[in-house]
């Protein structure tokens, strides 16, 4: 089947056609030790990002998701929008209770996003996806 047949497919059945952007990270935890400073967290974390890592018995790993998270987000906005200018407290994971859904806030974007994300780890490794659709 050829791409403008499974358009027409699409737009025939109602659906809107809309873009996806994927972003992706992946962090080695000791790696990840060799950086985590609390000039770091300062610079790179929010408030609320940093309640939420500070109330684990192992913070470390809740800052290593979080990063993750934001380089996946950060990953997918740029494939929206190659030109915005975003620091990393400009896009906050946030998480209503403990191991509860990671949602997206994006600070400075003109149109909001429609940002998913999954957050995982696994012995030394902690991996995040974002997928943007817009």
């Amino acid at each position: 089947m050829k791409t403008e047949e499974i358009e027409e497919l699409i737009v025939g059945s109602g659906c809107r056609l809309q873009s996806i952007a994927v972003g992706n990270d992946l962090v080695h935890l000791p790696m990840f030790d060799k950086s985590f400073t609390p000039y770091f967290v300062r610079r790179g974390y929010t408030k609320e990002e940093i309640a939420y890592c500070e109330q684990f018995a192992e913070p470390r790993l809740r800052y290593a998701s979080t990063w993750a998270a934001k380089e996946a987000v950060y990953k997918a906005i740029k494939q929206v929008d190659e030109t915005i200018k975003i620091w990393w407290r400009d896009i906050e994971i946030h998480r209503p209770k403990p191991q509860g859904k990671p949602t997206v806030i994006v600070k400075k974007l003109k149109t909001p996003l429609s940002i998913n994300l999954t957050i995982s780890h696994d012995g030394d490794y902690v991996w995040a996806l974002a997928v943007c659709v817009y």
